[in-house]
Formats: C-alpha cells, sequence, structure tokens
C-alpha cells in the first residue's frame, strides 16, 4: 500500500467518525469531507471538466471551501483560490491570467448573486456550490484515476501583496506539505490538538493551516465565514482551540477586543502567526495574557517556510527574531549578488514555488539564474544561528537621501503602550522628498509630542522617529488578510500632498 501522499489520501486515511471541522455550516466528520468532495468532484466530471483544467474558486471561509478544493484536486483540476473580498478587477484579472473554465461561487457571495460576479467578470461559465445539492454518491468514484499527484501543480493563487495587479503563484501539494513536519515539531504538537485557521483560505499561509496540515494529522480545525475577534474568542473558548493560526494584525485585533480579557483561552498552548512584522511587545502581550506560545514561520507564499520559531526557543529569542533557518531551504543572505553577514535572504528548497504562471518578466526577478530565490526582505543571523528580518528592499522611506526602514520605525512606535497597531508608510514632502508617517490605532489619545518624548526617553534614533502621526479606528487590511499598506501610501499622498511641518492629525 502507498504512503499518503496528496490531501485526499489524508483525508480518506483519517478516523471516518473523527470531527475534520467545526464551520459555520455545522460540524464535519473525516467521512462527511471525503464524501462530499467525492460528491462534488463528479458534478465537475459530469459537467464536462476536463483533467488539467483551472477552476476559480470564491467563497468566503468553511467547510464548503475545503469541499471545493479537494472536489477539484479529486477531480484532476486545479484550484485557482480567489480572495473572499477580491474586487471585480482583481477577479476579472485572475480568470483571465489562469484561463478558468469556470466560476464557482456561492449562489450568493457577500450579498451579491454568484451569477452576477460571474458576468460581470467575463467568467465563461458559472458554478453554483452547494452542498445539500450534490448528486448522490456512487459505489466508487467518477473520478478514479483522474487526481492530482502530491507534485503537480494543485492549486494557483495569488500574491496577496497591497500594489499593481496581483501575480499568481503555482503550488504544489508538496509546497504546502512541507509545513507540516516543520509546524509539528515546532509546536510540539501531541494526538489531541485542534486547530482553528482564521485566515483567508486561498492564500499560502491559510492553504497550509486549514486544508493541508489538519488533514496530515488528523486534527479538528475550527473554521470562520470571514474574520470577526468577538467570534473567535468565543469558538477558541467553545471548542478548546489549542493551535490558532492568524496573521499578525488578527492577533492583534484579539488582544484589542473587549472581551479578551474575559475568555477563556486556556486551551491555547500555540499561535502560529506571522503574514507581516511582528511587533515584539504585542506578541509578548499575547503569551503573557494566554500563557501560549507565539511562534511564526517566516517565509513567504513563494518561498515557503524559510525559518521558524519554536517552544523550545528562548523568549526574546522566539519574539524577536525570526527563528533558525530549517536547514533544507538553504538560506543565503546575499549583498551585491554575494554572500554576506547581513543582506538580502534567498532561499532555495522543497518549500519553494515552481514559479509565477506564465509571467517570465516576474520569474526573471523572483529566482536568480541559478535558481535561488529572492525574497524582497533584509535579514542578519546572530552567531547563534537566529535570522532577522531588518527591512524590507521596498519598504524604505528616503528622507534627503537617507533610506530609513518602515520596519524599524514601527517596532518603535509600537513599543508605546497607547499604541494597540501600527503601520508606517512614506508621506510626501517638498524638501526631503519622503518623511515617515505612522498610522496608529490607540488606546487613548496620543499626540506626535507624546511619542517623541517616549522614543526619546527609549534611546530610539531621532531618524527611527516619526514625523507625521495619523489616529485612526482601525487599520485597512487588503483582501489577504494584511495591513493594506497600498491604501495608506494612497492616504498619505493625498493628506500629505503640499502640508508643511509635521504635526497629528485626528482620525479622517
Amino acid at each position: 500500500m502507498p504512503e499518503p501522499s496528496t490531501v485526499a489520501d489524508f483525508v480518506r486515511g483519517n478516523d471516518p467518525g473523527g470531527v475534520a471541522f467545526h464551520a459555520p455550516e455545522g460540524t464535519f466528520t473525516w467521512r462527511d469531507y471525503d464524501e462530499l468532495s467525492s460528491r462534488l468532484a463528479r458534478s465537475y466530471v459530469e459537467a464536462g471538466f476536463l483533467p488539467g483544467e483551472r477552476l476559480a474558486v470564491l467563497v468566503t471561509g468553511g467547510a464548503l471551501t475545503h469541499v471545493a478544493y479537494l472536489a477539484a484536486q479529486k477531480a484532476g483540476l486545479v484550484t485557482v483560490g480567489i480572495g473572499p473580498r477580491a474586487g471585480d478587477a482583481e477577479i476579472t484579472h485572475l480568470l483571465r491570467k489562469t484561463g478558468a473554465v469556470a466560476l464557482a461561487t456561492r449562489a450568493t457571495h457577500r450579498g451579491r448573486p454568484g451569477a452576477e460576479i460571474a458576468a460581470r467578470c467575463g467568467a465563461a461559465r458559472h458554478v453554483v456550490l452547494d452542498l445539500d445539492a450534490l448528486p448522490p454518491p456512487l459505489p466508487s468514484s467518477p473520478a478514479g484515476g483522474r487526481g492530482i499527484a502530491a507534485d503537480d501543480v494543485f492549486f494557483l493563487n495569488s500574491t496577496s501583496g497591497t500594489t499593481g495587479v496581483p501575480k499568481v503563484v503555482r503550488q504544489t501539494m508538496d509546497n504546502r506539505k512541507y509545513f507540516g513536519p516543520l509546524a509539528h515539531a515546532a509546536g510540539r504538537f501531541g494526538p489531541d490538538e485542534v486547530f482553528a485557521s482564521v485566515l483567508p483560505a486561498p492564500y499560502g499561509f491559510g492553504l497550509w493551516s486549514a486544508h493541508v496540515v489538519p488533514a496530515m494529522y488528523g486534527y479538528p480545525t475550527v473554521l470562520t465565514a470571514e474574520f470577526d475577534a468577538a467570534q473567535t474568542l468565543r469558538l477558541i473558548a467553545e471548542h478548546r482551540v489549542t493551535v490558532l493560526c492568524a496573521v499578525t494584525a488578527q492577533f492583534i485585533m484579539l488582544l484589542n477586543d473587549p472581551g479578551f480579557a474575559a475568555a477563556d483561552l486556556s486551551s491555547l498552548r500555540v499561535l502560529f502567526t506571522g503574514g507581516e512584522r511582528v511587533p515584539v511587545a504585542r506578541a509578548r502581550e499575547f503569551e503573557e495574557r494566554t500563557g501560549c506560545a507565539v511562534l511564526q514561520f517566516y517565509g513567504s507564499n513563494e518561498a515557503g517556510p524559510i525559518s521558524v520559531t519554536t517552544v523550545d526557543d528562548p523568549p526574546e529569542r522566539r519574539l524577536a527574531t525570526a527563528g533558525r533557518p530549517i536547514p533544507a531551504m538553504r538560506v543565503r543572505l546575499l549583498a551585491g549578488g554575494e554572500d554576506a553577514a547581513e543582506g538580502q535572504v534567498a532561499a532555495n528548497g522543497p518549500g519553494c514555488t515552481p514559479g509565477y504562471l506564465d509571467d517570465e518578466a516576474a520569474n526573471a526577478a523572483l529566482f536568480r539564474p541559478d535558481g535561488w530565490l529572492l525574497t524582497g526582505d533584509l535579514g542578519a543571523i546572530d552567531e547563534d544561528g537566529y535570522l532577522s528580518i531588518t527591512g524590507r528592499i521596498a519598504d524604505f522611506i528616503i528622507r534627503g537621501g537617507h533610506n530609513v526602514s518602515a520596519l524599524v520605525v514601527e517596532e518603535a512606535v509600537a513599543s508605546h503602550p497607547a499604541v494597540a497597531a501600527v503601520a508606517v508608510v512614506a508621506a510626501p514632502d517638498p524638501v526631503l522628498g519622503e518623511r515617515a508617517c505612522a498610522y496608529v490605532v490607540t488606546r487613548a489619545p496620543l499626540s506626535l509630542d507624546d511619542l517623541r518624548g517616549h522614543l526619546d526617553a527609549g534611546g530610539v534614533t531621532k531618524q527611527n522617529w516619526p514625523e507625521r502621526l495619523v489616529a485612526l479606528p482601525e487599520l485597512p487590511l487588503g483582501t489577504g488578510g494584511k495591513v493594506d499598506k497600498a491604501a495608506l501610501r494612497a492616504d498619505a499622498a493625498a493628506r500629505f500632498a503640499t502640508a508643511p511641518g509635521c504635526f497629528t492629525t485626528a482620525p479622517g
């Protein structure tokens, strides 16, 4: 009997009566998951879809998401995962770019008829996904022999970056499976873990944490339609969640929720977070208030996991670094194209994507001619082998010819006790070109002078002080759940186009 290698193999091999999902639609066993996905795969086959064709799936979170993804795999179809908050322009672009033969949605998607979205975005066909309207099961699957292999591309997802037209990343199951044993070791998983993944499922973090890794180990997973902090706190308590997966903005929203202090989070052992900068002070606060370990994989949708922090790392290393590089990912730091003590992070290992779909220029920028994948991050490795991310190649404020790291300014601003969340972008300046603008969500009123006094007392270099401060009720989030810096840059460009000096602005 061959070893299980695909998600379908893992699902079929788990305890049939065990829980696969606690979802908005109800509770589903592994048997339910297997049978529903086989019935949906049958409907794809009977609808005339051919092996290797691409099917775009646009749904909010829940069991249906994973049934649809698994059904496509069983029918030999490549899933085009579209973020649930994607606008019509992005959906249209992804349908065209991938050559998807159809767009699959619920009858209604976020208040709009799915058929209307399909028509407006130029979908060749529209498929309505409904778990209550699937064809009956057959003794054997009509998709037998059509399924996608573990080393084939099974999923196309878009970069969740916030500038320009999204690129399409090719994923194999082996890419996403690679997280499994790494996460298991990092979190010291036992046999009875309960996952909760509150991320948009189509993106890299959501894909491994809800669709792939729990199936590998037979862990039940708590799913939400869309992220809501108060609801997530209730679900953690109700289902005794032990492993929570959430991007940085989401775990900060949990901390900021008025119900956090009263929530029963005693079951939590591990929080996997990341996707963007993890602020040390807030991560430490989460650990202190819950007793769970805050861990992160450093990497990207394209690179997969590059380094990881573990429950065995000393707290300061766990919270203030990106962990030790994963040996098989063969991490290098490059400066001027040569190996250096500090430089651009590059990787070449089993977690890396095969590349972008039909985009020679983007692949030429992503990969060196020798096959090494280049990230957009700058890093350094200390004497104990821990990797720290020191900045992003493109995430700088160029002030009077000097490069100021947005990441460093964010870390400094986040240290103020009144700051609940922060994102730093460049604001235009008629004299210096750009100044650092900090957008903050605060627990109490905060002026720029108050913030500067705090940074001065903390010994923060003045170059790393923000020169503009904007308070918002909440930071805007992009389709991948990360802070939408493109929206903040556009706001700063409009807000400070002709503004001299340095000042605080109120919510606006």
